[in-house]
């Protein structure tokens, strides 16, 4: 096998968020895919000439028995337990992909692991991981995941997604924006001015990078690889974005955190602080770049919603859990902008600014009446 040339790739999974893109590109890129799955999710935008072999990943004797004794020149892992797939798989193709998550970082989760709470920005590739399932059981569970991948395949590529956005997205962030537009609202809750940055990345960037993991395994192989949009958007950002996409006039209701009730499904996290990944690896090892710039992405994701609506109190709405109850929303604004216009802010005898360090707008008075270019 090379980094060029049509290759055999078995793809375990294939129908999901990001699974659809990544084998409409490596069918374009003229490689013989096979993808298999339960038959659960049939895609309309999955090639019609695609072999399918259905078979449960989640079952070790149904995995194995849909895989006989075939070879492969690269099996990619991105449904089923990952655990058993890289075992049952091992010494069945040349090269190995597989898909995990970024929570298996510490404080991904749960902020607070850091003093003072927070993760760092960005958080380095190498930083710790979770090695105590006390911490975060969930998350100890995939670093534990990660180490029997490459227990299985020492020369594995492994790819750590953050929240994706995009079409099928089981769990679509930007719905919690969308559904309120279409519904008429004309107002929405963010916490703290919206100003948090949550890594996320589009479909079709991440399936990018992970097609050049499967095509160039002399650079991917015994790599573990974090993916993101290059650009990391603000809360603020997104509402923005998609209100601007569906023509719609969106008041943004700036709150407390802490009383900021609505607006924690948009941050999917029990603090306000960041989330950023840093990207080197993918970037300088792969070369990869967005293909979809991160505005554009929330602004086709926005339209996609919009007209491939999740079912009212549907599964997507579950795992948001955004109850979307605007009866509590309206009196919880209103209750706090009366409050806000209650307050009296007292005249300082000198007024706080924004410092002199730089010639910004209380910098002093200029020298000269011009400049040299």
């Amino acid at each position: 096998m090379t980094s060029s040339g049509s290759m055999k790739i078995l793809m375990i999974g294939g129908t999901g968020p990001s699974g659809v893109p990544i084998v409409r590109r490596l069918v374009e890129h003229g490689h013989a895919v096979t993808i298999l799955h339960r038959g659960t999710h049939e895609r309309p935008e999955t090639p019609a000439d695609l072999e399918h072999i259905h078979a449960d990943p989640y079952d070790e004797q149904s995995l194995a028995a849909a895989l006989g004794d075939v070879q492969w020149d690269v099996i990619v892992a991105m449904y089923g337990r990952l655990r058993m797939v890289a075992n049952v798989t091992k010494g069945r193709c040349r090269h190995f992909v597989s898909v995990g998550g970024v929570p298996a970082y510490r404080g991904w989760t749960d902020a607070s692991l850091h003093d003072p709470p927070g993760l760092p920005v960005p958080i380095r590739e190498d930083a710790p991981l979770i090695d105590d399932p006390a911490n975060d059981e969930k998350g100890y569970r995939i670093v534990r995941t990660e180490v029997a991948v490459f227990d299985a395949h020492p020369h594995a590529a492994h790819f750590r997604y953050p929240y994706l956005y995009g079409p099928y997205q089981p769990a679509p962030r930007e719905w919690s924006v969308v559904r309120r537009i279409v519904d008429g609202r004309r107002r929405i809750v963010v916490a703290d001015e919206g100003l948090t940055l949550h890594h996320h990345c589009y479909t079709e960037n991440c399936a990018a990078a992970v097609v050049l993991g499967i095509e160039h395994p002399e650079r991917s192989a015994g790599t573990i690889f974090n993916v993101g949009d290059e650009e990391v958007l603000t809360v603020r950002q997104v509402v923005q974005l998609c209100a601007r996409e569906l023509g719609a006039e969106l008041e943004i209701v700036s709150m407390p955190y802490d009383l900021a009730v609505p607006a924690w499904p948009l941050l999917a996290q029990p603090l306000p602080t960041h989330r950023v990944l840093d990207l080197t690896r993918v970037h300088t090892q792969l070369g990869h770049r967005d293909v979809v710039p991160a505005r554009q992405a929330v602004r086709q994701t926005a339209r996609w919603l919009a007209e491939h609506p999740a079912a009212l109190g549907g599964i997507e709405e579950q795992v948001l859990t955004d109850p979307f109850d605007y009866a509590a929303e309206d009196a919880l604004m209103d209750s706090w902008l009366s409050a806000r216009a209650s307050v009296d802010v007292p005249d300082f005898a000198v007024p706080p600014r924004w410092g002199l360090a730089y010639t910004g707008p209380d910098g002093r008075p200029r020298t000269h009446a011009g400049f040299a270019e």
